[in-house]
């Protein structure tokens, strides 16, 4: 009882510990829970309209573009700037694939399985399975190397090799990628045709199209350039200003801009690297000339690795196949300097032989070891009684080039090697015409069969040294020290808007002043990997220095000088292009105004008054978009398709100057109008145009959510 009594003599003070227990639980769970939607917030690399994509969804179609492309071109790697236009190709993708499906779902439109289907091995298979599944003989589709392909990757792949098994994976993925993307595809073109069905081309747009197509006319013709009258002569008001830019204000829109200021400092070798080099090049050649083993000297020394064939002139570059059409075996090149280069050539070895071989093959995989020595021993001996290599080949070849007989085509010596292996480039180059024998690659056992032979030529086996001066590690870090100490010293100064630049050159570096750059901008003007400042500038605020970059061969310290932010350019920004426009248009006014005045009768005398000189035309007419040597000028299109031939036209104002002209000719194509075919021709090109255009709209109005610059 004494306990309970003392409990309840203290309960408003259990209550209370109750409570900020029961509040720490609850705001735990919150905070836990919050900062899990935190992480998931900073994940986020794109949301349409509320579907979002997270950057592990975002990389994992990042590195699944990259590999078709690797696998398409041959590559083990990309440059950084093939990455770039992946990652844009991908962000693009899911915008038009999210707007695409709230659209197409709305309609209830789908691509069924069996349109898929028709689409991928039926009667109506797509141009991209098409252009993928190409005969090299015919170069044309072949159905029959689809089909082959399809049992392969699906085929059970127990026996295969580690290697086989990854190839066959590889394969699987870029069938799956090439589905998705024919059935996007098609999504998108019925999306596309029923938009483009609603304004469907008439009998008057016929007619117009057609005549404005029909006839062209021959033109000679004066100008006079708005850039012959100086700007500080015209005049542009503050009200006509603001009057073009309400105007235009729907071009104006921009998204959030950042604007820097920052120098960039060359890496550069320095003297002694120079003079290291130029040492090394010599001890180099010495080496050449002593050791027999060429192919080490070369891979020891040389940025491009020795290749043991034998190439013909026509495939060596001019400098090189220049000094083997000359050299004796044994004789060296060079070295010579160029571009920071050092660079020499030793004649290995000369033949007189077959640059290219034409090749057919049995691969035999997917068996232990055992059963591919019998089954390559019993082909050879049906072989040796006369059998038909191609029908073997369609039979036990599990090579795609199996349904057309084993025929792989032809090959040199370098894309033999490159292509499969030392082995198999030796022996199809040592092989008589027909006769069979048996390689051994990474892919499995071949039967090799050279089927045709070029004629004989010379060709060269050479060691190419080729060495760039690079700088020294004490260069490197000077360069960066000197910078380094520069920003420290001057770190204050360096933060304000101006004043750094006298500075700066004084110590033998270049400001740029003033540089606006957007969050989807790959490089700081024309410096290269220079994306890491960029996603630094967006992360940073007034006034900010940052660190030293890197960025391919410079250093770069750049200060964030202010933000623009996301919406309509503000007037004072627009105003140097709404200047211009306008300035334009006054001196054009001004120049007709002249020329009129003058009452002249004659091209040659409008010529002399605009200090210019008489030119030519051919082939202009109403739907001319851009006059050869004229440039961009709609104007004088449209002036030109309705004057009177031999007459000499009034002063039109163009995009560029004033024009003075007269047709010389007009000839008009002797074909009959079909109004029926011009229809369908602009309901053809109607279709893109619209579909995209309606595309493009539903994007424009969309709430989209670009991240990308948090994590590339």
């Amino acid at each position: 009882m004494a306990t309970l009594e003392k409990i309840r003599s203290k309960a408003g003070l259990l209550v209370t510990i109750v409570g900020v227990a029961l509040f720490a639980f609850i705001i735990g769970d919150f905070l836990n829970s919050g900062s899990t939607y935190f992480r998931q917030s900073q994940e986020l690399v794109i949301d349409v309209n509320g579907s979002e994509m997270k950057i592990q969804e975002y990389q994992a179609r990042v590195d699944e573009m990259a590999e078709m492309y690797k696998m398409q071109n041959g590559a083990s790697s990309l440059p950084e700037e093939y990455m770039t236009q992946i990652r844009q190709s991908v962000f693009d993708g899911f915008v038009q694939e999210v707007i695409l499906d709230e659209e197409t779902e709305k309609l209830g439109m789908i691509v069924g399985p069996e349109e898929l289907f028709d689409m991928v091995q039926g009667e109506n298979i797509s141009p991209v399975i098409m252009q993928q599944f190409t005969n090299p003989e015919t170069r044309t589709f072949d159905k029959t190397y689809l089909l082959n392909f399809l049992k392969q990757i699906n085929d059970n792949t127990t026996n295969y090799t580690a290697e086989q098994r990854a190839e066959i994976d590889k394969a699987k993925a870029f069938w799956l990628f090439l589905e998705r993307n024919i059935k996007r595809q098609r999504l998108e073109q019925k999306y596309m045709s029923l938009i483009s069905k609603a304004v469907s081309a008439n009998k008057l747009d016929a007619k117009d199209a057609f005549d404005g197509g029909a006839e062209s006319s021959d033109i000679v013709y004066a100008m006079q350039a708005y850039s012959t009258i100086p700007d500080s002569t015209i005049t542009v008001s503050e009200s006509e200003l603001k009057k073009l830019y309400e105007q235009r204000k729907e071009t104006l829109k921009q998204k959030e801009e950042k604007v820097i200021k920052y120098i960039a400092a060359d890496i550069r070798p320095s003297k002694e690297d120079y003079d290291k080099a130029s040492a090394d090049i010599e001890a180099i050649k010495e080496e050449l000339k002593s050791n027999e083993n060429v192919a080490d000297v070369v891979n020891d020394n040389s940025e491009v690795p020795y290749m043991d064939a034998f190439f013909a002139q026509s495939a060596l570059d001019a400098e090189m196949g220049k000094f083997a059409e000359t050299a004796l075996v044994g004789d060296i090149y060079g070295p010579v300097f160029e571009n920071d280069k050092y660079r020499m050539f030793k004649l290995v070895n000369k033949v007189y032989a077959p640059d290219s071989v034409k090749v057919s093959h049995i691969m035999l995989a997917g068996k232990t070891d055992d059963e591919i020595k019998h089954l390559a021993d019993s082909l050879m001996s049906v072989l040796d009684k006369g059998g038909d290599f191609a029908e073997l080949a369609k039979q036990y070849s599990v090579d795609q080039s199996a349904a057309n007989g084993g025929e792989l085509g032809w090959f040199t010596e370098a894309t033999a090697l490159r292509g499969i292996n030392e082995d198999f480039k030796n022996a199809i180059f040592s092989a008589q015409s027909n006769k069979v024998s048996v390689v051994k690659s990474l892919y499995g056992t071949h039967l090799v069969k050279v089927t045709d032979k070029t004629d004989n030529v010379y060709k060269y086996k050479i060691a190419d040294i080729e060495m760039t001066v690079s700088p020294s590690s004490s260069t490197y870090s000077k360069i960066y020290n000197d910078l380094n100490k520069f920003v420290a010293d001057n770190a204050e100064l360096l933060s304000e808007k101006e004043g750094i630049e006298d500075v700066a050159k004084e110590a033998g570096y270049a400001v740029n002043s003033r540089a606006t750059i957007s969050a989807g901008d790959q490089t700081l003007g024309s410096i290269r990997n220079s994306r890491q400042v960029i996603r630094w500038a967006f992360q940073g605020s007034k006034g900010d220095v940052s660190e030293i970059f890197e960025c391919d061969d410079k250093f770069v310290v750049a200060v964030v000088l202010g933000t623009i932010k996301e919406g309509y350019r503000p007037l004072r920004s627009a105003a140097p292009m709404l200047e211009a426009d306008l300035k334009a248009e006054k001196k054009g006014d001004k120049i007709v105004e002249e020329l009129t005045s003058k009452n002249l009768t004659s091209l040659d005398a409008y010529a002399k008054a605009m200090g210019a000189s008489v030119d030519s035309v051919k082939f202009v007419n109403f739907g001319t978009r851009r006059l050869a040597g004229v440039g961009l000028e709609p104007r004088l299109s449209a002036a030109v398709s309705m004057a009177k031939e031999n007459q000499l036209s009034q002063p039109v104002k163009g995009t560029n100057g004033v024009y003075v002209f007269t047709v010389v000719q007009r000839t008009k194509e002797d074909k009959e109008f079909d109004e029926a075919a011009v229809v369908q021709n602009l309901n053809a090109s109607n279709m893109y145009r619209f579909g995209f255009q309606s595309i493009q709209s539903l994007i424009n109005k969309s709430e989209i959510e670009d991240n990308r610059i948090r994590f590339y």
